[in-house]
């Protein structure tokens, strides 16, 4: 093949795969555009070429144009299914720019979960902020999914709020609370768990006594092993369930082979 030919080839190629590019767009612009009217039942082949798209987008200035469309389509007054399905694509692609339109959401109960499930995902302090912010302002039904992703996100500045919620009347958001800092998991939310620990109603014990153990396997997960196993052995008394006590000594001798 002479050099002439190659060269041909190679422009044939290239000008193919810029036709493909445009036809992406096209298709993904398309898939977009019927968002608009999306709702329950409809093909959900439609919108694959935003999937693709989403599959595609290497590049971060294409991956955030994307995103920016998809803003803008859960901010346009689309379907209750649109919006779920958004909002899922949000939680692999979504970034800082994602938060506001998805924590307009947190407050509903039909798209509370879904949206606090993508801002979940997002890396960042502002995704944990618009989740601490809502946290007062929603109802008790939907306290316990936030409070679990601010636990999730293992938020330390959460701390504070959800400490405060241990002692809710609502068992549900209180349990919520318990599990969160265990999971948060630091000497902070261990100090928390354990001073409230003393004084938990009879229907809080167990769900605080299992916070307190997750808690320490994430202290020593963390590599703060004095920490774990100083609250393992708050689990010595008498008045500890047997199977706590008995979760409570195997930490400690995972601890002590720990290096």
């Amino acid at each position: 093949m002479t050099i002439k030919e190659t060269i041909g080839m190679t422009l044939v190629a290239g000008t193919a795969s810029a036709a493909v590019a445009r036809t992406d767009s096209a298709s993904v612009n398309k898939a977009l555009e019927t968002l608009k009217t999306y709702d329950w039942g409809a093909d959900r082949e439609a919108l694959k070429p935003i999937d693709q798209a989403i599959i595609a987008t290497q590049g971060a200035s294409a991956r955030k144009a994307l995103e920016k469309s998809l803003v803008d389509a859960l901010t346009s007054g689309i379907s209750r299914s649109a919006q779920d399905y958004v909002c899922r694509k949000l939680r692999v692609v979504g970034t800082t720019q994602s938060v506001k339109a998805l924590a307009a959401l947190l407050a509903d109960e039909e798209t509370s979960h879904i949206a606090r499930y993508a801002l979940e995902r997002i890396p960042g302090e502002k995704a944990s902020k618009a989740m601490r912010d809502a946290l007062p302002k929603v109802s008790s039904k939907l306290k316990p999914g936030i409070i679990g992703s601010l636990g999730v996100r293992r938020d330390r500045k959460s701390i504070p709020v959800i400490s405060k919620l241990l002692r809710n009347s609502d068992i549900q958001v209180a349990k919520a609370a318990a599990q969160s800092l265990g999971l948060i998991g630091t000497s902070t939310a261990a100090k928390k768990l354990s001073k409230f620990s003393k004084k938990a109603s009879a229907n809080m014990k167990m769900p605080v006594a299992d916070a307190r153990l997750v808690c320490a396997e994430q202290l020593l997960a963390d590599g703060k092993k004095s920490e774990a196993v100083a609250l393992y052995k708050e689990f010595k008394g008498d008045d500890q369930p047997s199977h706590v006590k008995a979760a409570a000594m195997k930490g400690i001798l995972t601890a002590a082979i720990k290096k």
